[in-house]
């Protein structure tokens, strides 16, 4: 592995595609073309993936309150993962796309609030590994047959009313990850509604990782972003639709804070009310 354990290199990967302890996963996907992801798997992608869809696998249907993208029922993403060889904590799990880990850190997210650990993503997606001319496929493995048994942690995911009642605790901060245009209502491209929640603090998700979507900062530098944070009692973090919120709570677990949780429901949820 890199410098963390949540994040490994091409390289790393390469040295392990015959491992049987390690499943990987694509995780591409397009807001703005959903079809996209499944049809750039099926084309190309990493020997040995299998494919995760962010809307019908990663989420559950949208409904009038829980955002753009509710999480998934548990059962039913726990049915997928068994078929896809993940079956106790000695399997890695490893995520990628090719959108700067705003995909894959939303399974990375979903694995560990479903108890299991051991769960990475790939440095530079699934473009670092084409240009370091490592093997792809069109093949799509077959199912495997094991058994993954969810644990589910609760305390990682907050709803509306802790996010309402946050601004009269002490010691919570709430995170807006989205860019800052968004953040401050000048653009919105998605949501019906543009602005912030109240008494949000701005960090976007794109900060983590450079244009190519390499890590951008090692685990010190990582701490820096978050200094101002770093005693906070607890971090809410929200994005548009509890997506790429995940990133930014990736890389609060890269600065070893451990106090992130994860507003699912995020934005579009907030004004759906």
């Amino acid at each position: 592995m890199t410098n963390t354990s949540f994040v490994v290199s091409c390289e790393w990967l390469l040295q392990h595609l015959d491992d049987s302890q390690v499943v990987i996963v694509d995780c591409r996907f397009s807001l703005a073309d959903p079809q996209l992801g499944q049809q750039q798997y099926q084309e190309s992608h990493i020997t040995g993936a299998y494919y995760l869809d962010l809307n019908q696998d990663l989420s559950s249907p949208v409904g009038e309150h829980g955002g753009r993208h509710p999480l998934p029922n548990p059962t039913e993403l726990a049915n997928k993962l068994s078929a896809m060889g993940v079956n106790s904590q000695k399997t890695l799990v490893v995520a990628y796309d090719d959108s700067r880990f705003a995909f894959a850190s939303r399974l990375w997210w979903l694995l560990r609030y479903l108890g299991h650990q051991q769960v990475a993503v790939l440095d530079g997606g699934f473009s670092a590994w084409k240009k370091a001319g490592y093997p792809v496929t069109d093949v799509i493995p077959e199912p495997r047959k094991v058994t993954f048994i969810p644990e589910l942690q609760p305390q990682m995911v907050v709803d509306i009313s802790a996010v309402k009642s946050q601004k009269d605790l002490q010691g919570i901060v709430l995170v807006d990850s989205r860019e800052k245009e968004r953040y401050l209502g000048i653009r919105e491209p998605i949501d019906k509604i543009a602005g912030h929640i109240p008494g949000a603090v701005n960090y976007p998700w794109q900060e983590v990782t450079d244009a190519a979507g390499f890590l951008l900062q090692k685990k010190e530098e990582q701490r820096q972003r978050w200094l101002e944070l770093e005693n906070a009692k607890e971090i809410f973090v929200y994005c548009g639709s509890g997506v790429t919120a995940c990133v930014n709570l990736l890389s609060l677990e890269l600065a070893g804070i451990h106090t992130g949780k994860l507003y699912a429901g995020s934005w579009s949820d907030w004004i759906s009310y």
